[in-house]
C-alpha cells in the first residue's frame, strides 16, 4: 500500500501556517469526562505563534472537560463556497491545552476578534493555549502532510 504522506516542504508548511493566522473559529475535540467519549464544539481560536488561542467560558462543557483532561485536538479551515468541501484545505492539531496570559493577550485577540470585547473581560472566561504535539495538514486532495509544531512556526 502506498503512503499517502507526503514529504513536508515550504508550501505545505505555509499553507498551515495561513490556516492557523487566519482562523477565527475551529472545532474543539475533547473528551468528555462523565462519558469517556469524544465531544466537538465550536470555539473562537486565535495563534501565538506556532500555539492556537482559546477563549473559553468555565461554563461551558468543553471547558469543564479540559479541567479533567487537557489533551484536546483542534480542526482549522473552512470549506470555501464552491466545490466539495472535502478538497478544500484543513489543518488538525493535537496536543494539551495550558493556560495563557489573558491580560497579555488581550489587544491581539480583540484585534481579530472585535465582537468579544463584550464579554472578554468577564470573569468566567479564560485564554487557553493549545500546543500542539501533532499536526496534521489535509492540504486538499491527495496532499496530505504530517507536520511538527516547528513546522508552524515560522
Amino acid at each position: 500500500m502506498t503512503d499517502p504522506i507526503r514529504p513536508t516542504d515550504d508550501e505545505a508548511r505555509a499553507l498551515a501556517r495561513g490556516l492557523l493566522r487566519d482562523a477565527r473559529h475551529a472545532a474543539l475535540g475533547v473528551t468528555d469526562p462523565e462519558t469517556g467519549l469524544p465531544f466537538v464544539s465550536r470555539v473562537a481560536v486565535g495563534h501565538d505563534g506556532p500555539d492556537a488561542l482559546l477563549l473559553i467560558s468555565s461554563l461551558s462543557g468543553h471547558t469543564r472537560a479540559l479541567d479533567a483532561d487537557p489533551g484536546a485536538s483542534l480542526l482549522l479551515g473552512e470549506p470555501g463556497p464552491k466545490g466539495d468541501p472535502l478538497t478544500h484545505p484543513r489543518l488538525t492539531l493535537q496536543g494539551r491545552v495550558t493556560p495563557a496570559d489573558k491580560a497579555t493577550l488581550k489587544d491581539a485577540w480583540l484585534r481579530d476578534h472585535p465582537k468579544t470585547a463584550l464579554y472578554y473581560d468577564f470573569a468566567d472566561f479564560r485564554m487557553m493555549r493549545l500546543v500542539a504535539s501533532r499536526v496534521f495538514l489535509n492540504g486538499g486532495f491527495g496532499k496530505a502532510y504530517e507536520m511538527t509544531r516547528e513546522d508552524l512556526a515560522g
